[in-house]
C-alpha cells in the first residue's frame, strides 16, 4: 500500500506502545502501518461511519480475525479502553477533537496522543494545556494543503510547564520558534489573502484596520518580530 504524504507524516509520529486506537479511522491505513510493523499488541480502530468502518474492516480483516484489532462502530472513545497507550485522531476539526476527549461518559486524555486537527487548532492547544496535557510538537506540514499536527501525553509530575504565548495558541509553538518552510508558506498564503482582501473598494474603515492588523501580525510572524 502506498500511503499519501499525510498518512506517512502521521505515521513517522507514531510510537511502539503496548495498546493502540485509531479514531476517526477512515480507510485504517495508521492502525494497518501499527500491526504490519509490530508497534502495538493490540488495536481499536473507529468510526461513526459505517461506510468508513467497513473499508477499514476490508483492510484489517486478517489482524480482526487473528485477535490483534477491534473494530468498532461508534463516535469518539466510544467502545475505546481509557487505558489504550497511545491514540491517533486526524482530519476532524479541532472543536470535535475537543469534544471526544471531554465527552462526560467516555473523555480521558490520552496516555500519548497524536492530533491533527483540520481548523481550530488554536482551541484545542489550549484545551490539551488546562487539562492535563502535555504537548511535545506541534507543527505544521503540507500535502497539497496545510496540516497542523500535535504530538503529546498526559502530563507527569515534574513535567515542565509548557509556555504558550498567544502566538503560540495561534499558531503552534514550534511553528513560531523554528518556522519550518510548510509553516512560512502557509503565512505567505495566508497574507495574500490579507492583501486581495484589503484591495478590494466596498470594505468600511473597521474592516480595513482589523484587516491591516491581521497583515502586520502575519508579517510580523514570518519575521520573527513579534513573539
Amino acid at each position: 500500500m502506498a500511503y499519501s504524504k499525510r498518512i506517512r507524516e502521521l505515521c513517522s509520529l507514531l510510537c511502539t506502545t503496548d495498546t493502540f486506537a485509531d479514531v476517526g479511522c477512515d480507510h485504517g491505513y495508521c492502525t494497518e502501518y501499527m500491526l504490519k510493523h509490530g508497534l502495538c499488541e493490540h488495536a481499536w480502530f473507529s468510526d461513526v461511519s459505517k461506510g468508513s468502518l467497513a473499508k477499514a474492516e476490508a483492510l484489517l480483516g486478517e489482524y480482526v480475525l487473528a485477535g490483534k484489532a477491534t473494530a468498532v462502530l461508534g463516535d469518539g472513545f466510544f467502545g475505546v479502553p481509557a487505558s489504550v497507550g497511545l491514540v491517533l485522531i486526524a482530519g476532524m476539526g479541532g472543536s470535535e477533537i475537543v469534544s471526544i476527549l471531554s465527552h462526560k461518559e467516555h473523555g480521558f486524555m490520552p496516555k500519548r496522543f497524536v492530533f491533527q486537527p483540520m481548523h481550530d487548532s488554536e482551541k484545542l492547544r489550549r484545551y490539551i494545556l488546562e487539562n492535563g496535557g502535555y504537548i511535545e510538537r506541534d507543527y505544521t506540514f503540507e500535502d497539497g494543503k496545510f496540516y497542523d499536527v500535535l504530538v503529546g501525553r498526559k502530563r507527569r509530575e515534574g513535567d515542565p510547564k509548557n509556555n504558550y504565548s498567544a502566538l503560540d495558541y495561534e499558531f503552534g509553538q514550534e511553528n513560531i520558534k523554528t518556522k519550518p518552510q510548510a509553516f512560512c508558506k502557509k503565512i505567505r498564503k495566508l497574507l495574500r489573502g490579507v492583501e486581495e482582501y484589503l484591495s478590494g473598494e466596498r470594505l468600511q474603515e473597521e474592516s480595513k484596520q482589523e484587516l491591516r492588523t491581521r497583515k502586520t501580525k502575519l508579517q510580523g510572524v514570518l519575521q520573527s518580530e513579534i513573539k
